[in-house]
């Protein structure tokens, strides 16, 4: 068998890498002008290397019993590390992803191919204009990972979009949101502030030394109109290697303080992350 190679390809929005892993026989890094996207080992999907996506992991197995196939939206595709993972862990789930890159998702699906009847589909498009003409209550988990660059879009963080999210999600559904800040949080906050306005319960899943403003980092945000299993989420988040914290009820209420929820015409992308703060080697 011959050796992998890393590959380099000029994408719609940027220049993507997929190097390979040597440690793990087919697994792949995907980066975007240098910023770490995506992780997959197709030998071994349930394998989640980034921090961030295995906390994501971490509330798609507390969602709904454990095997239980569920229709999924993602917005933001990657190298399709989750669709993957649900695909293994929940075999039978429907999911579509969209992805405003089509080159990046040709170069995904050229090298990192699908397993036949994975149940995936694939959507070049905007995420939002995808999710305004998606039908309502079709969705029992929406996945949001979308960054142009290294930033959440800003058409992503407004209140007119967490009500589009919550027409598609079925009443029992859950959002999930990978987003990233740093000390003060006036983007998390912000967002946090929003999603509050149109979800009854909220959860926030970070690292300590993010939330103590040590430094700029990732944080999942889950959103539901009932109460999600915060114990379960406390269990699995702690095992990690890098345990995280889980922050809800009056902890998450006090957090959010006096930030004030984003109309369209004040929304702004996600901060500059700082040189290195997702780059690699």
């Amino acid at each position: 068998m011959s050796e992998a190679i890393p590959v380099t390809r000029a994408v719609d929005h940027g220049t993507a890498k997929l190097m390979p892993d040597v440690d793990r026989e087919r697994a792949w890094l995907l980066t975007v002008d240098g910023a770490p996207q995506s992780y997959v080992d197709l030998d071994e999907p349930e394998h989640l290397e980034f921090e961030y996506a295995r906390r994501l992991g971490h509330v798609l197995d507390v969602v709904a019993e454990a095997g239980r196939p569920l229709d999924v939206l993602h917005l933001g595709g990657g190298a399709l590390t989750l669709p993957r993972y649900l695909a293994a862990t929940r075999p039978g789930s429907r999911q579509d992803v969209v992805e405003a890159d089509r080159a990046l998702l040709e170069l995904v699906g050229e090298y990192l191919p699908l397993d036949e009847g994975a149940g995936i589909a694939l959507h070049a498009a905007d995420a939002r204009a995808w999710l305004e003409s998606a039908p309502a209550d079709s969705a029992d988990v929406l996945v949001a990972d979308v960054f142009g660059g290294s930033r959440v879009p800003a058409h992503l963080t407004s209140v007119a979009y967490a009500r589009e999210t919550a027409r598609v999600l079925r009443g029992d559904g859950v959002y999930l949101a990978n987003l990233a800040d740093a000390s003060p949080f006036a983007f998390l906050r912000s967002q946090l502030a929003t999603f509050a306005a149109v979800f009854e319960e909220l959860v926030l899943i970070a690292e300590p030394a993010v939330l103590r403003g040590r430094r700029f980092g990732n944080a999942v945000l889950v959103a539901a109109h009932h109460p999600l299993d915060t114990a379960a989420l406390t269990r699995r988040t702690a095992s990690d290697a890098f345990p995280a914290r889980v922050e809800h009820g009056p902890g998450l209420r006090e957090f959010i303080g006096g930030a004030r929820a984003v109309r369209d015409a004040d929304a702004v992308p996600s901060p500059v992350p700082p040189d290195g703060a997702f780059g690699i080697g």
